[in-house]
């Protein structure tokens, strides 16, 4: 019994590792682009007050970086919820500050077209993410 339980185990394994190694770059850096996303906004969420909307965005971009690195079906529904939450929350943003503050002017936008190029490829290439 042992036997069967480890042996299974290894197919689990090599199943999930053929997975990662099949995925091409450019979807390896979008899964990489929502799970370095994720964590940075965890991990200003406590800088920030605990704003409840930074901490949806963090957890989100950590699940869309999940499903995107197994290309589940799912992670399209996610990424095209966090488009358009990043959106509005960049455009918003964008407009109280106003070139106040020309770092976090500079770092918004940047993540905002991250967001719109990573949901463009992600679209264009929803026929590699299976059921």
């Amino acid at each position: 019994m042992p036997v069967n339980a480890i042996e299974s185990k290894a197919k689990c394994r090599m199943s999930m590792d053929s997975k990662l190694r099949m995925t091409s770059k450019a979807t390896f850096l979008v899964a990489i682009f929502y799970a370095i996303t994720g964590v940075i906004l965890l991990v200003l969420l406590p800088l920030a007050g605990f704003p409840p909307h930074i901490a949806i965005m963090g957890i989100l971009s950590l699940i869309a970086a999940y499903g995107v690195a197994l290309r589940r079906n799912w992670s399209l529904y996610v990424i095209g919820i966090l488009f358009f939450i990043n959106t509005v929350f960049c455009i918003l943003t964008l407009y109280y500050i106003q070139f106040q503050d020309t770092l976090s002017f500079i770092g918004l936008v940047a993540y905002l077209i991250l967001t719109w190029i990573a949901t463009i490829y992600v679209i264009t290439k929803r026929s590699t993410f299976e059921t």
